[in-house]
């Protein structure tokens, strides 16, 4: 009886011991549940950006905080949030002013609209809009790489009252039909670019190094300061010569120092570039760069000071930082998935990666504030963040460090399904030139060219299936 009664305290013992395991898995399963706001556990494929995943598909899918963003850190996020918003005045106002004198957008927002990319006036205007602001970047120099006496990096074509623009961008399109192998046709426009009204030095075009570039989607951006750089590293020694490819890092030299190019269309910046936006773009002086855009043109009168303090611009900082980025839609629809097996058969993986992870322990801000919320996640921007040739068609003869002109950064795709419903246009590429998916990939060339090739021969159902799954991204 005695033995029996042993046997029988063991075997509780046991179930005890395996009910505390199993516990303990639980809790720890726990931490990395992410719900979704119907209450239900998200899947992993649609948690894009770990921690900083949201689920939203609205207007306002770009421009959410992640839900780690509380307390004080919303408080921070909503400085932030306003001064990347509120449009900036001309004059002394020490809440909103520093304006122009010439400027290219009157706020963060004016060409990043709710966190996106303000649908630009090359489409809507033929070139430089009327009002304020649009929503593209003209970057000038000499065929020797300098600067123009009068004129600095972006050709500003808006002014404030009193004021003259330092000179007005015109475009027009021409327009190409191709056929796919089964018959379908496409279109492509190609660019052709004016400079006109000039401030002082009226400059031939043949004598400018010109690239005209449309915002980027401000998705995700504090996770890519994030990254795990040795990865992007090892990426960038990975190659695939039957397929032309081989991505290559940006290095940028800064402060007697060289990076690693992340941000901007060629890679060319090293951070997010807050305290050059509100320098180059708005004419807002900073503690980094605090002498007037304009500077040495007559219309600059006087010294305003110091418009935006390093405070301020570090909660822009931490505002980027800290957005939400939108999860994956309708990952279990059978059509979506049938899309992503078509993506890697094309092999737009290749460049389009996946999957990366972010470093331990975050990043630091501008002012070296920590935010270690964004360290040690799994997150799926599908890029590599390196350069690649994309060939002469999309080339621009505008090099920026090690990137050539042919060069461009593979864009992230994740958010690019929502930038219809966030900023009501499905414009593509460095200069806005791809109407959709779809011409976007034909414009492939260099590097891209085996995807365009492979994504032309499918057929018109299987492009359509490899659409639908960009789309839920």
């Amino acid at each position: 009886m005695f033995k029996y009664h042993k046997i029988g305290l063991l075997v509780f013992v046991i179930f005890l011991f395996l009910v505390s395991l199993i516990f303990q898995a639980c809790q720890k399963e726990e931490e990395n549940v992410i719900l979704t706001p119907g209450g239900r556990v998200a899947l992993p494929s649609e948690l894009s950006a770990g921690n900083s995943t949201i689920f939203s598909s609205t207007s306002k899918a770009f421009d959410t905080p992640a839900n780690w963003v509380t307390g004080s850190l919303m408080d921070l996020f909503l400085k932030g949030d306003a001064l990347y918003d509120n449009p900036r005045v001309s004059g002394e106002n020490t809440t909103s002013g520093g304006l122009g004198p010439v400027y290219a957008g009157y706020s963060c927002a004016s060409c990043h609209n709710d966190a996106g990319r303000t649908r630009s006036t090359l489409f809507t205007a033929g070139g430089s809009g009327p009002y304020g602001f649009s929503s593209f970047l003209t970057f000038i120099r000499t065929p020797n790489d300098q600067n123009f006496r009068q004129y600095g990096r972006v050709l500003h074509d808006q002014a404030v009252y009193g004021s003259k623009p330092e000179g007005k961008l015109r475009v027009t399109y021409t327009e190409k039909e191709y056929s796919f192998p089964d018959g379908e046709k496409y279109s492509l426009i190609t660019p052709h670019y004016e400079i006109y009204d000039w401030y002082a030095d009226s400059i031939p075009l043949d004598q400018i190094e010109l690239s005209v570039r449309v915002p980027l989607r401000h998705v995700g951006m504090g996770l890519m300061m994030a990254l795990d750089q040795n990865e992007i590293l090892r990426l960038a020694t990975i190659q695939y010569p039957e397929y032309g490819i081989s991505g290559k890092v940006n290095w940028v030299p800064e402060r007697n120092k060289k990076y690693l190019g992340l941000s901007g269309h060629k890679a060319q910046h090293a951070d997010l570039t807050v305290e050059l936006g509100f320098s180059s773009d708005l004419g807002v002086t900073n503690d980094r760069f605090p002498h007037e855009v304009a500077e040495g043109q007559s219309q600059v009168n006087g010294n305003y000071g110091i418009q935006a303090t390093t405070k301020e611009m570090a909660a822009v900082d931490f505002y980027m930082h800290a957005l939400g980025v939108p999860a994956r839609r309708a990952v279990t629809n059978p059509v979506v998935q049938k899309g992503e097996e078509l993506f890697y058969q094309a092999k737009c993986n290749l460049c389009h990666t996946p999957t990366l992870h972010t470093k331990a322990g975050g990043v630091q801000l501008i002012d070296g504030t920590n935010v270690p919320w964004l360290g040690s996640q799994v997150i799926h921007p599908y890029s590599d963040y390196l350069l690649h040739d994309m060939g002469p068609e999309l080339g621009d003869d505008y090099s920026q460090f090690n990137a050539t002109g042919d060069e461009w950064r593979t864009t992230p795709l994740w958010g690019a399904g929502l930038q219809e419903i966030v900023n009501g246009h499905s414009n593509f590429l460095h200069d806005g030139r791809a109407r959709n998916f779809v011409e976007a990939i034909m414009w492939h060339g260099g590097e891209g060219d085996v995807s365009r090739q492979k994504f032309s021969k499918m057929t018109k159902e299987e492009r359509e299936t490899l659409i639908m799954f960009l789309r839920s991204l």
